[in-house]
């Protein structure tokens, strides 16, 4: 498994891709994103192909895989337990599936024809759903007891074991919990949207569908709110344009405890401060720590419409009263005018040597933050959450070609 698996289809730069290819003729890059000129026919062609050779089978009993992810992060080890299955999909609107944060906009084409031209989800979905109880996870760490179907461990040290459950009473149990909740994307938003999109073309294709047909759904992975493995690690935001002038920082000082620092000290800071709206500022000259006292005094800043939780949230704060209201720096552009960075040693190291000119560095919000908001009907600022690990691609697939139903 270990020389097919890969990182999903948008974590993969051009030396992965090579290296994936040489792996092996089946490698699972080959069908999420091949190197040829018409990547969809060449998706499709190999597909086809390695379903008649049997390289790839089809499960003959409805199933879903309970999945777990070990892995060592920032010195810690975790393990993140969760499950895959069909998931039915939901426009936005309709506030069951619901989206978390604001996304660039950017290009979904590209999946859409993928999709298209393959019949087949190839890569899942991941959401956030509750279970406080535990009633999941009980059920997954028994089954987790036996031998895995499938194991690996990717270039990154991730160590994935999947495994089947068939068992009836099993799966209904799981579906119980879930039944009427409102689930929230993770990871993946731009990506759910398109699925969304290519069911509705569906249904305008075969218009004699009924629900089950299984172009409605798709394939998702699916982890618990109170999962402890469940990691989020924060997106530091790089200003590509915009300085920091002395006058700013005065305007900061008014509303925020201001504290310099030594660069070196600014994980320690923010681990002292979590618990506080708090963040670093570093201009490659000075550090600063950030934190407010007293979320009164910004509140002119933000919308009145805002929910306590969401005025409530670091990079909100960032955002609407440091970015936007003390600094000027409005509709910021990923790449242009604005970066982001998951370790904060590559943060500090761009803007050292003058790829950015100012660093931002955040700690990290929590799963139950994200899933408030969410349920609040608001959405966080871009790249406000990063979930660690990526889930491998590789491991299950799902037909959602026009004869296929669900059972």
């Amino acid at each position: 498994m270990e020389k097919v698996i890969t990182q999903p289809y948008d974590k993969i730069p051009d030396e992965l891709q090579e290296k994936y290819y040489k792996n092996s003729p089946y490698n699972y890059c080959r069908l999420i994103l091949p190197r040829e000129e018409d990547r969809y026919e060449a998706a499709s062609t190999s597909l086809q192909k390695w379903m008649e050779e049997e390289i790839l089978l089809k499960d003959k009993e409805p199933s879903i895989y309970v999945y777990y992810q070990r892995f060592e992060v920032l010195g810690k080890k975790h393990t993140r337990k969760g499950f895959i299955s069909a998931v039915k999909l939901h426009p936005f609107e309709e506030k069951v599936v619901l989206p978390h944060e604001k996304t660039h906009k950017g290009p979904k084409i590209d999946r859409l024809n993928m999709l298209r031209a393959t019949d087949k989800n190839l890569e899942p979905g991941f959401m956030l759903y509750s279970d406080a109880d535990g009633t999941t996870i009980d059920i997954f760490d028994e089954i987790a007891a036996r031998e895995p179907d499938f194991e690996a461990e990717d270039e990154y040290g991730v160590h994935s074991r999947v495994w089947r459950l068939s068992e009836e009473r099993a799966i209904e149990k799981v579906q119980e919990v879930l039944d009427g909740q409102q689930v929230v994307i993770a990871d993946g938003h731009h990506r759910y949207e398109t699925a969304v999109t290519h069911r509705d073309e569906m249904r305008e294709k075969y218009p004699d569908h009924t629900e089950d047909h299984a172009f409605n759904w798709r394939m998702t992975y699916m982890v618990p709110v109170e999962d402890p493995g469940l990691v989020v690690l924060p997106g530091h935001r790089l200003l590509l344009k915009h300085d920091v002038s002395s006058d700013h920082l005065e305007q900061i000082r008014e509303h925020f405890d201001a504290t310099e620092l030594e660069i070196g000290d600014a994980e320690s800071y923010l681990e002292e401060h979590k618990d506080k709206i708090s963040f670093v500022m570093y201009d490659g000259d000075k550090a600063v720590g950030i934190s407010i006292p007293d979320l009164s005094s910004v509140e002119k800043f933000m919308d009145s419409d805002y929910s306590e939780d969401y005025r409530s949230l670091d990079v909100v704060i960032l955002r609407d009263v440091i970015f936007e209201g003390i600094m000027g720096a409005k509709e910021l552009a990923i790449d242009e005018t604005i970066a982001y960075e998951r370790w904060l040693d590559d943060a500090v190291k761009r803007v050292k040597e003058g790829d950015a000119t100012v660093a931002f560095l955040v700690n990290a919000t929590r799963p139950e933050q994200v899933l408030r908001t969410a349920k609040n009907g608001e959405r966080m600022p871009e790249k406000s959450t990063d979930f660690y690990p990526k889930v491998n691609s590789g491991f299950t697939m799902m037909d959602i070609g026009p004869e296929e139903k669900l059972l």
